[in-house]
């Protein structure tokens, strides 16, 4: 945006997206959070929260133990959590063709300047790799509206397939779509609203608290300042 040249190797690698299998992406979707974009970042980077806010569709208390890495690639920062060992949760369950006790879950998100990101996560048997098991890319997308209201565009793409048949992917492609946006809509959404609301009557300026867990929010808002005070020097 703005009147400068773009720079095209800051365009976010999206490419997933490429050459798609219909059945294996879930609806492209969008909602409206009433609040900055950077609350709706701050939620996504921390993975932490997903055992607790949605326990039953994407995580679950067996899911609360787990290693968090943080990395930075350029101006990305990647976020990382594994649960070893742990019952499948809800969203993941169907996309394995027998049910099975015990899995590995993972998730791996970066952060891409502004407000783009990519989560890939999914589950494998215990002890295997990521990349023997099966989940999804995940797309999140966020545009501004306002200060206090951003645009959620979110979609997602299964990796791995295992299961067979056209009915049984497209019943797959519509609980997976309906139990995102019930995430995003009905259990992020008012969180997210009620920080602004907080931040917004606050009488005092707040001082958050930082926790061990908020390592990549940290990092990503840095980087965010840097690049926006450059801008603003311009």
């Amino acid at each position: 945006m703005g009147e400068r040249d773009p720079d095209c190797a800051a365009v976010p690698n999206l490419s997933v997206l490429d050459n798609l299998v219909p059945i294996y992406e879930t609806k492209r979707d969008r909602i409206t959070i009433k609040a900055n974009y950077e609350l709706i970042v701050d939620n996504l980077l921390d993975l932490s929260h997903v055992p607790f806010l949605h326990s039953g569709v994407l995580g679950n208390q067996d899911t609360i133990q787990a290693k968090i890495t943080v990395e930075q690639d350029g101006n990305d920062v990647i976020v990382g959590r594994e649960a070893k060992n742990v019952p499948p949760p809800g969203v993941f369950a169907p996309l394995l063709p027998s049910p099975v006790e015990r899995v590995d879950q993972f998730s791996i998100i970066r952060w891409m300047a502004a407000s783009n990101l990519q989560l890939f996560t999914g589950i494998t048997m215990p002890g295997k790799p990521k990349e023997a098991g099966t989940g999804f890319y995940a797309i999140h997308l966020l545009t501004p509206e306002s200060d206090r209201s951003t645009h959620y565009f979110f979609t997602a793409v299964r990796f791995n397939v295992l299961t067979e048949g056209d009915e049984v992917n497209t019943r797959i492609r519509e609980n997976i779509s309906k139990m995102r946006r019930y995430a995003f809509e009905e259990q992020d959404a008012p969180v997210i609203e009620a920080q602004q609301r907080s931040i917004d009557t606050a009488r005092v300026p707040l001082d958050p608290v930082v926790l061990s867990v908020d390592v990549g929010p940290v990092r990503y808002k840095r980087i965010l300042k840097q690049m926006v005070d450059q801008v603003l020097a311009q």
